[in-house]
C-alpha cells in the first residue's frame, strides 16, 4: 500500500507525516531514517486492532473550511 506523506527538514532534523494515516509522524535525524519511521508506524498503526464497542457511535464531524482553501466565487 501506498500513503502520500509530508517530509521536510527543520532545524536539523527530518520530520515527516502522513496525510492518509492521521497520527502517524516522525522525526528524525536524516531523510532516509524519517521514511523508515513513517513506514514502521503505518505497519503498526494498521496492524491494531480496535473494537467497536456496543455504547460506541461514529459520527461525522463538520468542519469550516479553512480561508486558505476556499474557492473564489
Amino acid at each position: 500500500m501506498q500513503y502520500r506523506a509530508v517530509v521536510k527538514q527543520c532545524d536539523g532534523w527530518w520530520i515527516g507525516w502522513l496525510l492518509d494515516l492521521p497520527g502517524v509522524n516522525a522525526q528524525e535525524k536524516t531523510r532516509e531514517e524519517v521514511i523508515e519511521s513513517l513506514r514502521i508506524g503505518a505497519a503498526e498503526m494498521l496492524a491494531l486492532e480496535v473494537p467497536f464497542e456496543p455504547d460506541s457511535t461514529m459520527i461525522v464531524v463538520d468542519v469550516p473550511t479553512p480561508e486558505w482553501a476556499a474557492v473564489p466565487a
